[in-house]
């Protein structure tokens, strides 16, 4: 295992940080049906060879998470490792709650204290309604000198002038996660983003490495450009090739995954990639972009919808048949998507918590008109 430095915190974190919020579940229709016994051994099986970074948050597997998160790291498993976890800002109504979420937290976690505390998905928005008029800042730097957690950050999504409006408004920041990727290099905070944050010695986590799985088995006109090459390793290659990333996060879904990343952790290093690698990847971006697929990352913060549409399973079914030119292949896919994505009552409630800002009414009545 790759260790690098955290920014300004001194810490030594592993270049692969375990994401907590893609475990195996028993229900495909449940994602609260966590497989405790399959995702703590592959929790543990990944600390063992050398990751000491947790990543989880208060609402993952709807809110399972943070306590199987707990229950893997018994048995002497948390003293070997910096959790992570994030206050969920829509569900803080008033400054009091930012207390009560957080004593939860450690409640479910089994803990005294959290090593990187987030505020989860910061954008305007939030920032502005939220963050700054609740006092969310102060009771961060209250929590920090109390003990409950030790270094204060904030996870992204919005546009590059206001994670520039985010880092620069507080004095206290001691590290980002953003999303990055050799498709969003311009994408939100993306390269322009890093380097900021980097440049104030803020540690730097990278999410969606994969774009939510969607470049592990990414579409033929990306194959194609890859030319045989791993597509895992060499996304996630892309990303530790940068020495201002401190680690990136993988939601590993099963002991494969697990094993896999492993070994493209032991192997990585910073300024490694030659300049023809590098231009693949500039193709392989440029052949995504052309498919103009809806920019999905099946996170699911859009779901329960509360009139039944499936919105990301209708948006993978959609991507599919586009990066094949079928109609058929949508159809054989998901055989209800008419019905389901007529189901929308544009109420806006997917939109308003969708991080990739994705106009969900519009693209469900594209798919319904293009049937």
């Amino acid at each position: 295992m790759q260790y690098r430095r955290f920014g300004k915190t001194e810490e030594r974190v592993s270049v692969l940080g375990f994401g907590c919020m893609r475990f195996p579940v028993t229900d495909k229709e449940d994602n609260a049906s966590i497989d405790e016994k399959r995702a703590i051994a592959m929790i543990r099986e990944a600390i063992d060879n050398g990751v000491n970074y947790i990543d989880t948050a208060f609402f993952y597997h709807k809110g399972m998470s943070e306590s199987l998160v707990g229950k893997a790291l018994a048995d002497g498993y948390r003293e070997k490792v910096f959790v992570a976890t994030k206050l969920p800002l829509w569900n803080v109504e008033k400054t009091e709650d930012f207390d009560t979420l957080l004593n939860t937290q450690l409640e479910r976690l089994q803990t005294d204290h959290i090593d990187f505390y987030l505020l989860h998905a910061v954008n305007k928005d939030n920032w502005e309604q939220k963050v700054l008029p609740f006092g969310i800042l102060d009771k961060l730097k209250q929590a920090k000198a109390d003990g409950r957690i030790r270094h204060i950050g904030f996870s992204f999504h919005d546009s590059l002038a206001v994670f520039k409006t985010v880092i620069d408004g507080f004095d206290a920041w001691e590290f980002c996660q953003i999303q990055f990727n050799y498709i969003d290099v311009d994408y939100q905070a993306g390269l322009e983003g890093l380097q900021y944050a980097a440049e104030r010695d803020l540690g730097v986590v990278v999410m969606e490495p994969l774009q939510g799985g969607a470049l592990a088995k990414p579409d033929q006109a990306i194959l194609d450009v890859l030319d045989g090459r791993n597509p895992v390793q060499t996304a996630l290659n892309f990303i530790w090739n940068f020495p201002e990333v401190s680690l990136l996060l993988s939601g590993m879904s099963d002991e494969q995954q697990v094993r896999d990343n492993l070994q493209y952790a032991d192997l990585c290093k910073a300024d490694r990639l030659s300049e023809t690698e590098l231009d693949v990847l500039a193709k392989a971006k440029k052949a995504h972009d052309r498919l103009n697929l809806v920019p999905c990352r099946d996170c699911k913060y859009c779901v329960p919808c509360p009139h039944g549409v499936a919105i990301p399973d209708i948006f993978k079914a959609w991507n599919a048949c586009i990066a094949k030119e079928s109609r058929r292949v949508l159809l054989e896919i998901y055989p209800e998507i008419e019905d389901n994505a007529a189901l929308c009552k544009k109420c806006g409630e997917c939109e308003a918590k969708c991080p990739q800002h994705i106009s969900i009414m519009d693209k469900l009545k594209m798919i319904r008109d293009a049937m």
